[in-house]
């Protein structure tokens, strides 16, 4: 058991039988009444994301998570075939598992499976990815890098703002956690 006080971006809990990330959460401490907890959850089997309010000093169920760092391999139809690093077993996933990270897995990537017990709950790609430019507009002499931005296509579909200096086949650093253009890649 935790209490809700000793929250962190990234705890798995389980609330009513589900297991649940805290995405976001916020003590409140209001001039009236006593103080509560307000957070954002995101359900690990379903995807859902849900806010709910724990009063201050609640305690909840901490989940036992297991990351298990994998390599990935493979789209094999509705697919992602994951190989383990150390005993080099494979592991297929359905893409409900993987769906919000498919902009950024490429092969060969290094990524942690999550997992409760036995069961597969999805992956965790890294902080930031390396993805080439697949389609661009040209850029223009003159153009800077202070300047203005316009849509880039990257290799996995993903589409991001880019600076008008950056043009097709370049290697870019992209920020995962919410998909913006970081820098080009050295």
């Amino acid at each position: 058991m935790m209490s809700v006080n000793e929250f962190k971006n990234g705890v798995t809990i389980e609330v009513d039988g589900d297991l649940w990330r805290v995405v976001e959460f916020q003590h409140v401490k209001p001039g009236k009444g006593s103080a509560f907890v307000r957070s954002k959850l995101k359900n690990l089997r379903t995807g859902a994301a849900q806010e709910k309010t724990f009063r201050a000093g609640e305690k909840v169920q901490k989940a036992q998570i297991d990351n298990k760092k994998m390599q990935y391999l493979y789209a094999d139809g509705n697919n992602y075939v994951f190989m383990d690093m150390d005993t080099y077993e494979q592991l297929e996933l359905p893409e409900e598992r993987v769906h919000e990270q498919l902009n950024y897995l490429k092969e060969n990537l290094i990524v942690n499976v999550i997992m409760f017990g036995t069961e597969t709950l999805g992956v965790d790609v890294p902080n930031t990815v390396e993805l080439k430019v697949a389609s661009t507009e040209a850029g223009i002499k003159g153009n800077t890098q202070s300047g203005g931005t316009k849509p880039a296509v990257l290799e996995t579909g993903l589409v991001v703002q880019v600076p008008f200096f950056v043009n097709e086949d370049e290697m870019l650093i992209i920020n995962t956690q919410d998909g913006t253009y970081i820098s080009r890649a050295q």
